[in-house]
């Protein structure tokens, strides 16, 4: 069974982890879930925080993730919202968005934002990205492995070595999966 998860805006900050998520994503390891709404709260963090980064550079990341994911992106999830009950109301959309795509998982940096005693009744679990990436190895380990050479051999300005690169994933929060690459012992 293939999972899908929702991903929140945190996790699509990063453009490390992001562009790891869509490397997986491409591959059909896990089917992706987003909104408008996660999108505009990801576009408006990276503009706030990383000012040299453009709005045209953002909607460009943007119309690729689509392109390469068109399903990813739902809508009709909106009236559900209101009767959510969450730590945080400004994370509702997500849950919504996970309720109204029949998701599995959401997958955020924000585990305590989706306590599973609210999440459990609509049987959707939020999760971190490194046990997320860790489910998807159980599943396909050569398949991980393939996307992960993919996605390194598109870093070419400037291109990055394999310890550079698994030392930028494990910045990002991905120490167990960066462990297990290292431990396969195959170039990527």
């Amino acid at each position: 069974m293939i999972l899908k998860a929702v991903l929140d805006a945190n996790v699509l900050y990063p453009a490390p982890l992001r562009d790891l998520l869509m490397s997986l994503a491409t591959r059909d390891l896990f089917v992706p879930i987003w909104t408008e709404i996660i999108f505009d709260e990801w576009m408006r963090n990276v503009l706030k925080n990383l000012p040299h980064i453009s709005l045209e550079r953002l909607e460009r990341t943007k119309s690729l993730m689509l392109q390469n994911v068109p399903q990813a992106l739902i809508t009709g999830f909106e009236p559900l919202i209101p009767e959510l009950l969450l730590p945080d109301p400004d994370d509702r959309h997500v849950l919504a968005a996970a309720i109204h795509a029949h998701a599995d998982l959401i997958v955020t940096h924000n585990l305590k934002d989706f306590p599973n005693s609210v999440l459990e009744r609509y049987g959707v679990e939020a999760i971190s990205p490194d046990p997320f990436v860790m489910k998807l190895v159980e599943d396909q380990p050569d398949q991980v492995l393939a996307a992960l050479r993919k996605q390194r051999s598109r870093l070419k300005n400037p291109p990055s070595s394999q310890a550079e690169f698994l030392a930028t994933l494990e910045l990002h929060d991905l120490k167990v999966f960066v462990n297990w690459i290292r431990k396969q012992g195959e170039p990527i």
